[in-house]
């Protein structure tokens, strides 16, 4: 199950080539040489420091390779390698596709945003969610009212990863707010845009640039816009369709360093005088963990094999493999934390920061309810496969 750079992967071979075994030692050279056994920033402010390092060394690189090709799995082999390494490694490579995947989703390239975040010379943001607007993205206030040869963006968003350290944002807005989600469209917009404004941060407990930002008045040129007016909701929703199965294989490397952690503490650990892995409680830990790890990247990675042979949508199968994934390595990682005893909780440890930083995959790209909702539907109208 492990090998020297973390989750081998063997038990996923039916689902990948050999470029993406090649590309793996890539993503894993990468993090030992800038990682290596150092821990993620322990404050908001040096996170977002480390962030912005981080985006310019990968695409140096060609760690965002797979993103242009739109290759997932080749995405799935970068977010689990740098899951199992750093979190906000994984959040980093993980902004800049969303970031540059609308507009690959759209064949356009406004202003050369989407060449310059690829080659890591540029930050992006996702700029989707609101206060009142999260699931229910019909719901989003923030408008945009032609004027001239472009549009007047007005409102706010929140829980905007990279806002503040992002170079360019893609703006989901309402155009015609009396059609609801047929009439939102997506814009392109530069941190220096007049009108544009970061408004603060949002501190997680486990660091990642988080924050809100405000448009007010703020003028976008009509060539910004990303496909035709209305047309964004589709877009944002390929955009996740194509990504959402990487936020499983981010899950499957956080968990499946914890799952190590563990092991090789039990392995270690003598307690009443033998190893702690031979009681037998202790093994079921690791058995039930073991199990969840692997089903959860067989989905992921089925999923990722299913776009790149062709498949127009995945959107069944990406809900599985986040919804499961996601909710298994909360347990892992709780497990794991179990196994350890007093060091897991110990702010020092590598777990423990899983322990904080696995939740928000939970929530981000579309609840675990919401992915059920999906499936559900999917099932009900006989799109299950």
């Amino acid at each position: 199950m492990f090998d020297g750079g973390g989750l081998s992967l063997d038990p996923v071979a039916a689902f990948i080539e050999g470029r993406h075994r090649e590309y793996r030692e890539r993503v894993v050279a990468f993090c030992r040489d800038e990682i290596g056994d150092g821990h993620d920033p322990e404050t908001d402010a040096a996170a977002r420091v480390r962030a912005r390092e981080l985006v310019g060394r990968m695409g140096a690189v060609g760690l965002f390779e797979p993103i242009r090709d739109g290759d997932v799995r080749g995405c799935l082999v970068a977010r689990e390698v740098l899951g199992w390494w750093s979190p906000l490694a994984d959040a980093v490579f993980a902004l800049q596709g969303l970031s540059a995947t609308p507009g690959l989703v759209c064949e356009a390239d406004p202003g050369g945003w989407v060449d310059r975040a690829l080659a890591g010379e540029a930050m992006g943001a996702f700029a989707m969610t609101e206060w009142e607007a999260g699931s229910d993205v019909a719901s989003m206030t923030t408008t945009a009212v032609p004027d001239g040869a472009g549009y007047r963006l007005n409102g706010g968003k929140a829980f905007i990863s990279n806002a503040g350290i992002a170079d360019f944002h893609v703006v989901f807005a309402s155009t015609d707010p009396e059609v609801g989600t047929w009439g939102i469209s997506c814009f392109v917009v530069p941190a220096d845009a007049e009108g544009f404004e970061f408004t603060g941060s949002l501190v997680m407990s486990a660091p990642h640039p988080l924050g809100e930002v405000r448009f007010n008045d703020c003028h976008v040129p009509g060539e910004m816009m990303l496909g035709d007016a209305g047309t964004g909701f589709k877009t944002g929703m390929a955009t996740l369709d194509r990504l959402r199965p990487t936020v499983a294989a981010a899950a499957c490397g956080m968990a499946g360093r914890a799952l190590w952690e563990a092991l090789e503490h039990a392995r270690g650990r003598e307690q009443f005088g033998k190893p702690l892995a031979s009681f037998q409680l202790i093994q079921e830990k690791l058995s039930h963990s073991a199990m969840e790890l692997t089903a959860g990247r067989l989905l992921a990675y089925r999923a990722g094999w299913e776009k790149d042979r062709g498949a127009e949508r995945i959107t069944m199968e990406a809900a599985m493999a986040k919804a499961f994934s996601t909710e298994a390595a909360q347990r892992i990682v709780d497990r794991s934390v179990q196994v350890l005893g007093g060091r897991g909780v110990l702010a020092s440890h590598p777990v423990d920061h899983l322990y904080r930083a696995v939740r928000a995959l939970r929530i981000y790209e579309g609840t675990t309810e919401i992915q059920h909702l999906i499936i559900g539907g999917g099932l009900v109208r006989g799109d299950g496969r």
